[in-house]
């Protein structure tokens, strides 16, 4: 199937033919060009997805300097297209010379038709690859700025959120990797993208990976990206995860559900600082600040050598945990009167209040799960009065919800295990169900029942 657009630049009219023929059947559109010297007001016209460029035009001279000055005139008006530079007059000295000024690739005439379209095909390739991170890191700077005006967090008034609030405000203007802990629906992604708000890197992409939803199989694909035909299902090329985050933030959510064997490729990334797509053999240098969240206890992990110390140390040069919701009770009227402001206006009901019942109520309750499950909680008695004053009938708090276990001297393990099983219980085991009430993704859930034999 042809593909794309391929722009020759060549001073012999025969190669020029040539080459008209044999790719007319590989790329929808064909340009020829004789001099290069019409190059500046050609590309003003059009944007070719590659370009093929001779590297000598003047007569007697074979030096290839000709072809490095148009490579990188070229790179000035559009640095993504892909140059693939031929010429007669060869050397390994010149070749590296050509890769290191940015071409794709360097092809020695007489060619190799084969290797030609291959090298072509290739470049290709890796212009839409490049098409695809645009898009991608557009289409996240969008959101990124619309999440970034809608920062009307409620952070309370208690201590302990107080610290935690000056510590990000600390740290955010560093690049230190930072380990985000806490309970599911304490907030953890809220304040990743806080912390990319307030630092140095907010007009980059804040790029969002749920480790708990990436299969083993798929995982080096996922973050590092591959070349088409690496594996099976490689139809084209794809970017991962880090090179789509370049310059930006690199948010890691549910960190330690990623298993023992996937952690030390991760470590040698973070080591290293680049990445080797599935199927190439070229690193990819990568800049990110990176953000890792969990609810297990890593430390823990570590001990049991479920989990690697070395990434443990590389992952959490500052670790910020934030507190449950049942341990800063003071926040919640505040919360409650934040989502009742927010929910009122987004169904376009009149000022809504809570009789003095209702806030007995809901401060009483344990919140197993945190800030997550009161917002829903408000949401959905908004989305069901009929009145303007909400009471303690129109909020449904499961009795199982409210915890009568004693949590003091059992674990953060111990906990979600209970959690679970009682959430597994109230929905007769639909999955679907039980992960919205939880606040997790299906895979999360499925690895975490797996975990506990549930």
């Amino acid at each position: 199937m042809k593909k794309g657009s391929i722009l020759i630049i060549d001073d012999n009219k025969n190669v020029l033919t040539a080459l008209q023929i044999l790719l007319e059947n590989y790329f929808g559109s064909v340009t020829l060009l004789s001099s290069p010297k019409q190059l500046h007001s050609l590309l003003k016209e059009i944007t070719p997805d590659v370009v093929l460029l001779d590297m000598n035009f003047s007569a007697g001279i074979n030096t290839g300097n000709e072809g490095l000055y148009w490579l990188s005139e070229i790179k000035k008006m559009d640095a993504d297209i892909p140059v693939v530079l031929f010429t007669a007059y060869a050397d390994i000295e010149l070749a590296i010379k050509s890769l290191k000024q940015g071409a794709s690739d360097f092809i020695i005439k007489p060619w190799d038709n084969a290797k030609l379209i291959a090298s072509l095909q290739a470049a290709y390739s890796l212009r839409e690859s490049r098409k695809e991170v645009k898009q991608l890191r557009e289409k996240q700077l969008v959101l990124n700025r619309e999440l970034n005006k809608e920062q009307d967090i409620c952070w309370g008034v208690s201590e302990s959120i107080q610290q935690l609030q000056r510590l990000m405000q600390k740290v955010a203007q560093t690049d230190a990797n930072i380990l985000i802990t806490g309970e599911n629906g304490t907030g953890k992604e809220v304040i990743a993208h806080e912390i990319q708000r307030l630092s140095s890197r907010n007009k980059e992409v804040l790029i969002t990976v749920d480790m708990g939803a990436v299969s083993e199989s798929l995982f080096e694909s996922e973050l590092f990206g591959h070349v088409k035909g690496s594996f099976t299902d490689a139809k084209t090329d794809r970017t991962g995860k880090f090179e789509a985050a370049n310059g930006g933030t690199l948010f890691l959510d549910e960190i330690g559900n990623l298993s023992y064997s996937l952690q030390a490729k991760l470590l040698n990334v973070l080591q290293s600082r680049q990445i080797v797509k599935v199927g190439d053999n070229k690193p990819i240098p990568i800049d990110i600040r990176l953000i890792c969240a969990t609810n297990r206890n890593l430390q823990e992990l570590v001990r049991k050598g479920e989990f690697r110390e070395d990434l443990l140390y590389r992952i959490n040069t500052i670790q910020m945990e934030i507190p449950p919701l049942r341990e800063r009770k003071k926040d919640i009227p505040l919360l409650i009167a934040f989502f009742l402001a927010k929910y009122a206006k987004k169904y376009h009901k009149e000022k809504i209040n809570l009789s003095s019942g209702a806030i007995d109520k809901l401060t009483a309750y344990h919140w197993p799960g945190n800030v997550r499950e009161l917002q829903h909680t408000v949401e959905k008695a908004i989305i069901l009065s009929d009145t303007n004053v909400l009471d303690t009938s129109d909020f449904y708090l499961n009795k199982t919800n409210q915890i009568d276990i004693k949590f003091d001297n059992m674990t953060l393990e111990e906990v979600e295990k209970v959690l679970i099983q009682n959430a597994l219980e109230r929905n007769k085991d639909n999955l679907s169900a039980i992960a919205a009430e939880l606040g997790i993704t299906r895979p999360t859930l499925y690895s975490k029942i797996k975990k506990y034999n549930l």
